[in-house]
Order: structure tokens, then C-alpha cells, then sequence
């Protein structure tokens, strides 16, 4: 336990720019009201960035995450973090840093909505193309699609 915590406040302590420019959105609530941690511990991974009240995980994953043996490593990570119920949002670096207003969006509509009402036609595109993307999120498809 005392080794997950040093291990996690040195990753915060060494965020990459997407991770800083992420958590600027992210921080004090700023993002509907939703409350996230930075460098939350889950079994042997350490996860960029959690929200408890919504079980939702955010990574954002730099160029090593896309070939193929650091992608299946991803995929046997999220799953085990998925049996926790927790559901992980996976955005590309380059996204963060260029297409951050998609990228909060996508977050946002992960947020359950307190109202009944059906979704605008525009608002449900938008969702589909999230759930379309198989867990990966990339913000050009989304504004393509949307």
C-alpha cells in the first residue's frame, strides 16, 4: 500500500502535458460538478485520473499505447478495472491537447442526466459515435461524425 502511494504521488509530481492540461479542466469540480482524483490506485494499476461518484476512469495515452503489444496490455487493464464497474475513457494525447472541448464533452455525456427528456437529435449523433469507437475515443472522428 505504502509503495502505491509513493509510486502515484511521484506520477502526479511527473504529469506529461496532456495529464496537466487534462486536470486543468478536471480539478476543483470544474467539470460538471464531478469530483476526480489524480493517480488513483486500483489493484496494480494506477489510473491517470478516477471520479468516484460516477465510476469513470480517464487515461490519456501517449504514442506507446497504440502498438500492438502495449494495446492488448490496455485491453487486459480495462477489463480488470471494468470488473470493478468502473467504465474507462481512453483519450490520445494529441486529442487533449488540440480538441479538449471534445474531449470534455465526451466526458460530460458519460454523466448520467438527471432530466427524462429524450436527447436532441445532434446530442444522440454525438453518443453513438462514442460508443461506436470501441472505448477509444478520438475527437476528429467525433466532430466528423457529428
Amino acid at each position: 500500500m505504502k509503495n502505491e502511494v509513493n509510486l502515484c504521488r511521484q506520477l502526479r509530481n511527473r504529469q506529461t502535458d496532456a495529464e496537466r492540461k487534462l486536470w486543468s479542466f478536471l480539478r476543483n469540480r470544474q467539470l460538471c460538478g464531478m469530483k476526480f482524483r489524480r493517480q488513483y490506485a486500483i489493484e496494480k494499476y494506477v489510473l491517470d485520473f478516477y471520479c468516484p461518484e460516477y465510476k469513470i476512469a480517464i487515461e490519456a495515452d501517449g504514442g506507446q499505447h497504440y502498438d500492438a503489444q502495449n494495446a492488448k496490455k490496455d485491453e487486459i487493464r480495462t477489463n480488470t478495472i471494468n470488473q470493478y464497474g468502473i467504465k474507462v475513457l481512453r483519450f490520445t494525447d494529441t486529442d487533449i491537447l488540440c480538441n479538449s472541448d471534445a474531449v470534455c464533452e465526451a466526458i460530460m455525456k458519460e454523466i448520467p442526466s438527471p432530466r427524462s427528456s429524450p436527447l436532441r437529435g445532434e446530442e444522440e449523433l454525438l453518443v453513438n459515435a462514442l460508443r461506436k469507437s470501441g472505448g477509444r475515443y478520438f475527437a476528429e472522428d467525433m466532430l466528423t461524425n457529428f
